[in-house]
């Protein structure tokens, strides 16, 4: 219970209802993980920007280096939720110490990952790049740029854990404020690497890629050294010895498991379309990396809202509340459909505006502001099925999200795509349309589930 809603209760003398409670509480969650999730997309679009303007070519080197990295970067951010999660039950189930245990399994996990997948990108990623039959220079100029980007991920995935681990015990403010910082740093290393300045020469992509790197670095050791300075650091567990104990340990990479599959087959698919795109051409590369730069900020608000709705879901398993679980989901979904219709006004009626922010080029502004249009429509069913896949997920469901994300992502869209957008003719907007229709799918099997399971329980 939050502090205001505890201080009305107490003037009325009757406690607040529990309706009530969970929505203040997940605003209060969800308000700096959004802020948070924001910040962690603005980075990527803040490059994408600033690489734009200076040039369409060098923002597709940098679109297809981004697709290639984000998709193993996707993998991280599931396998390291089990730390958000796991340390939510912990308090649920009254046992703080236990959280410390948590955070200790998350960075060692974190940095074996890191390592792995920057070996991955760094010895198959150029040899990827270059058997997709790309069209033009694309594979050759989006090379380098995607090696500094492997380079970046062990600092991604330190900062990942030590945020999520934060979050799942409800502080969310810090690594928000931590990763907006983080962004500053960015920033000011773009101005300078990519158009050049103080004398270096102009790098375009390889300079964004090069701001990314440095911003990670800082955010994992800035989230660390908060964490040693926590006034109940050594409550908390933080620098004590973890003990073996297996049950946990393996529920923490089964959930990380399961969700890394399943984002790892949702971002691949999702990335995969750069691929379909690149087959048309540079020009819709560039305007494929629009289109999925500003659907991806917009999700990074449902994202949150599912962050948070995964918190309260996990705090009420632990606690061995049904009812909690239940209500917090339903509070989640309900308010990611607000900012899902929301979202779909604002993008579809400031398509060509929105655009115009990452390209001067009237041909890239003009394809760019059609698929946005048509990606205005399933920035709904995306927000809902994330928040959906979050609650199952913090409630032990762990594989029906990602036999879920399977289907509608891999089977359904990737093929899907190529048949709108290559055999059929419709370019861009086939692409888009791909999207559309898999969101749907999603969000259709996943409110199946979470309705089937309630069924069972009553």
């Amino acid at each position: 219970m939050s502090g205001q809603t505890a201080e009305a209760a107490s003037a009325t003398g009757a406690a607040p209802h529990p309706l009530r409670s969970d929505i203040v509480e997940l605003a209060r969650l969800a308000g700096p993980v959004v802020a948070g999730r924001v910040g962690m997309m603005a980075m990527g679009l803040t490059d994408a920007i600033v690489v734009g303007r200076y040039s369409a070519a060098q923002l597709g080197y940098h679109a297809l280096a981004w697709a290639v990295a984000a998709t193993v970067m996707s993998l991280g951010l599931g396998l390291l939720s089990g730390v958000q999660v796991m340390a939510s039950r912990a308090l649920g189930e009254g046992r703080p110490a236990e959280a410390g245990a948590v955070l200790r399994r998350g960075l060692v996990y974190s940095l074996w990952l890191g390592g792995a997948i920057t070996a991955v990108l760094v010895a198959g990623g150029p040899a990827l790049l270059r058997v997709l039959g790309l069209e033009g220079d694309l594979a050759e100029g989006a090379t380098a740029p995607l090696i500094v980007f492997a380079i970046s991920m062990p600092g991604f995935t330190v900062s990942l854990a030590t945020a999520s681990w934060l979050e799942g015990l409800g502080r969310t403010t810090p690594p928000n404020v931590l990763m907006w910082a983080a962004n500053l740093v960015n920033l000011g290393i773009d101005l300078v690497l990519v158009p050049g300045g103080f004398g270096l020469p102009a790098m375009g992509a390889v300079g964004a890629a090069i701001a990314t790197l440095t911003a990670r670095a800082f955010l994992s050791v800035a989230t660390l050294v908060y964490i040693a300075r926590m006034k109940d650091a050594r409550a908390l567990g933080v620098f004590d010895r973890a003990p073996r104990d297996p049950p946990r340990e393996i529920a923490q990479r089964r959930i990380g498991y399961a969700a890394g599959a399943s984002n790892l087959f949702e971002a691949g698919a999702f990335s995969s379309m750069n691929i379909i795109a690149g087959w048309l051409g540079p020009l819709a590369v560039a305007g494929w990396a629009v289109v999925l730069n500003i659907a991806a900020l917009v999700f990074m608000v449902p994202w949150g809202i599912a962050t948070g709705t995964a918190v309260m879901v996990a705090r009420a398993y632990g606690a061995a509340n049904p009812a909690g679980m239940r209500r917090a989901a339903l509070v989640g979904l309900a308010m990611a459909a607000l900012v899902g219709l929301l979202a779909t006004l604002v993008v579809w009626l400031n398509a060509e505006r929105l655009a115009m922010v990452y390209t001067t080029q009237p041909a890239a502004i003009a394809l760019a502001a059609g698929g946005l249009v048509v990606a205005s429509v399933f920035l709904l069913p995306d927000g809902l099925q994330v928040v959906t896949a979050q609650a199952l997920r913090a409630r032990g469901d762990v594989l029906a999200p990602t036999l879920t994300h399977l289907t509608s992502y891999l089977v359904l869209m990737m093929p899907l795509a190529w048949l709108l957008a290559i055999r059929l003719g419709h370019g861009l907007n086939g692409i888009v349309w791909a999207c559309v229709i898999a969101s749907f799918v999603s969000a259709i099997l996943l409110a199946g589930r979470f309705w089937m399971l309630e069924r069972r329980r009553r």
